[in-house]
């Protein structure tokens, strides 16, 4: 592996200017080059590589902070994996966009109550931060567990993973998962598919008003099959890290399940009009 590149050999291979590498380092922490004895930036080819990985998605949408973030988690084989990173690295057609924590929460309730009324025998996953908003839901959750062919929650849960009857199983986030600043409804059932996903982004809310539900998170929705079956498998592999015959099961449903490749504008339509309406219901 090439371990002394300059930062014009970077450039050249990025196509990203040596003066934004500069800025970027200056101002975000990366890359961290070494340094020669006289003070010259020098780069392997990881670095190479991670600033591929932000470029391309920055061209997906994303803002310069939440694309290094993203790049460095996902930058090679990781125990601790994002599920937006996971979807927001691929083109879903779905730009990034900073929501309130309110909105988040109107368009969860939007996707969840559709999963009700349409989904057939989803697997369902949703990524909570804290045990406390998980208990907020928890009613609407156990409604969707009972029709589903499984579902799980993630959350700061004290205990370990619990399995409640009737409910989705209870799966901790450890101190340094990434997930511990992810909010996520993923529903994967044969003939609904829908996902929405978005991150605190670090410094996003330093300046936020102290009202939790003005809380800022850079988020992406969308109802392709692909992506969504993409989320479902990242939160499998993240269960099966804490239950392993949990996720070998999960793992398995996915594997057989059909896409949900059905017409999806009667989908997007119906989805879409319940979200207005419990956005224009939040706002009053």
């Amino acid at each position: 592996m090439t371990t002394d590149l300059a930062i014009k050999d970077v450039a050249e291979r990025t196509g990203i200017a040596a003066g934004t590498i500069r800025m970027w380092e200056q101002r975000y922490g990366f890359p961290v080059p070494g340094r020669t004895a006289s003070g010259y930036r020098r780069y392997t080819e990881d670095d190479v590589e991670a600033l591929r990985k932000v470029l391309a998605l920055r061209h997906r949408g994303l803002s310069v902070p939440a694309a290094i973030s993203r790049a460095q988690d996902t930058g090679g084989p990781s125990d601790h994996p994002s599920i937006y990173a996971a979807v927001a690295a691929q083109d879903v057609g779905a730009r990034p966009q900073v929501l309130k924590k309110s909105t988040l929460i109107a368009l969860s309730k939007a996707i969840e109550h559709e999963a009700l009324a349409l989904a057939a025998a989803p697997v369902v996953f949703g990524a909570f931060q804290e045990e406390r908003f998980y208990r907020r839901v928890e009613r609407r959750y156990r409604r969707l567990a009972q029709h589903a062919d499984a579902s799980a929650v993630f959350a700061d849960f004290p205990d370990g993973v619990r399995h409640p009857g009737g409910a989705p199983v209870e799966i901790p986030i450890g101190c340094d998962d990434v997930l511990g600043n992810e909010w996520a409804v993923v529903i994967d059932a044969p003939g609904y598919s829908a996902c929405l996903l978005a991150w605190e982004q670090p410094g996003l809310n330093e300046a936020g008003g102290p009202d939790d539900r003005d809380r800022l998170f850079e988020a992406i929705w969308t109802i392709d099959a692909e992506a969504t079956r993409r989320a479902a498998q990242v939160a499998a592999r993240l269960a099966g890290r804490a239950d392993p015959a949990f996720g070998e099961r999960l793992e398995e449903l996915l594997a057989d399940r059909p896409l949900a490749l059905e017409e999806p504008a009667p989908a997007l339509t119906a989805l879409t009009n319940r979200m207005v309406a419990y956005l224009e219901a939040a706002s009053r």
